[in-house]
């Protein structure tokens, strides 16, 4: 099965990361400025094959978007399975840090948080199977490359495997507007799973339940909440800010930082 990966920055960014993976590129023929010539220089680099198409085929190959005169097809990448995941955890070498979204249904937004996951280093972002945005082309633009390089992983059991992820040694922390704990309070810098809801309910009941613990952005204007995608940026990049932080302190003599829960 095909994939296509539309745009010219999100086309871009998949022939620089992963440029096997492409199959045919097809270019407007009547554009010719800059941004396409470093693509078209990109594709024979990696010796894709090149087709120069009229406008009327690319709107068919991706209707009702914006491709901006390019279109990428590729082979699906072989996903991570679930039954993978505890051998995935513990063949990284290092704490892990995932992202876990509990029903995001915009295709935008999961492109949006996949393309914060990557920028924060994020090893894994996992959603269930059902009540969740498809990785379609529309993601993968807004994720601009993103989507292929994080490892995602589909499952058909979010409870289950937020279990399985716990009984790894990963702490999971909820993203609630009502919790009580601040996220600069809790203690991100070891192995930690952050698990955000989707688009208006938030996480629910079972997913809450799961978490062992809850904790909030503190917000300063009149606004109620974020949106999902953004929250997922302000969460992933405090805990990258920590483990940076924690890192400085591990080659020092008095280092010393083990995650978990603040007290």
């Amino acid at each position: 099965m095909a994939q296509r990966v539309f745009g010219l920055h999100a086309v871009r960014s998949l022939l620089e990361r992963s440029p096997a993976r492409v199959s045919l590129l097809l270019a407007l023929e009547s554009r010719a400025d800059g941004r396409m010539q470093a693509i078209l220089e990109l594709a024979e680099k990696a010796n894709v094959p090149v087709r120069r198409v009229a406008r009327t085929e690319l709107d068919e190959r991706v209707p009702g978007v914006s491709h901006q005169g390019v279109v990428a097809e590729m082979a699906v990448a072989a996903a991570l399975s679930e039954n993978e995941l505890p051998q995935f955890l513990d063949g990284l070498g290092k704490p892990p840090l995932l992202l876990i979204l509990d029903g995001v249904q915009d295709p935008h937004n999961l492109g949006a948080c996949l393309r914060s996951a990557d920028a924060a280093g994020v090893d894994a972002v996992i959603l269930p199977k059902d009540r969740s945005a498809p990785l379609n082309a529309t993601a993968r633009k807004v994720a601009c490359g993103a989507a292929e390089t994080v490892p995602v992983v589909r499952v058909t059991n979010l409870a289950r495997t937020l279990r399985t992820i716990r009984d790894a040694g990963v702490w999971l922390y909820g993203a609630a507007g009502e919790a009580r704990q601040a996220l600069y309070d809790v203690d991100l810098s070891g192995p930690v799973a952050l698990v955000l809801g989707g688009e208006g309910k938030g996480l629910r009941r079972l997913t809450r339940e799961h978490c062992d613990a809850l904790m909030a952005i503190p917000l300063a204007g009149s606004v109620s909440s974020l949106n999902v995608s953004v929250a997922t940026g302000v969460c992933l990049f405090e805990a990258r800010r920590q483990r940076a932080v924690a890192a400085g302190r591990a080659h020092s003599p008095s280092g010393n930082s083990a995650g978990g829960p603040a007290v």
